[in-house]
């Protein structure tokens, strides 16, 4: 499990090194990402040790929201004043979510030919 989170990581911080040199506007982990993504398809399947430290994030994935919600309630005044264009967010922001991961779903459904519920 520890090769898998040094793999994530050494993705991540080629991501930030990338950006940082090439002045793009979009975030490090990002790009990480990405490169993750483009090798794991190159090489064509999920490392068990990337697959476990996944796993081990996933489990204990409400502990990274902590900064986020500390943040927020940092700025709590702000939002307080500002509450109507924060919720509109929220809400548009949890709806395109909803409906991308459904149309997505529906998409590896049928790509898998994994038959659907018939209601």
């Amino acid at each position: 499990m520890v090769h898998g989170f040094a793999l994530l990581l050494v993705c991540q911080l080629i991501g930030e090194v990338a950006v940082q040199a090439l002045s793009l506007p979009v975030p490090g982990p990002l790009v990480g990402m990405l490169l993750l993504f483009a090798g794991l398809v190159v090489r064509g399947g999920l490392p068990d040790a990337v697959r476990d430290a996944a796993n081990a994030l996933l489990r204990h994935l409400m502990l990274l929201f902590i900064p986020a919600v500390t943040g927020v309630m940092m700025y709590f005044d702000r939002i307080a004043q500002e509450w109507l264009p924060f919720m509109a967010a929220c809400v548009v922001g949890t709806a395109v979510t909803m409906v991308t991961t459904a149309l997505t779903l529906r998409w590896m459904l049928h790509v898998t030919g994994t038959p659907r519920d018939p209601e």
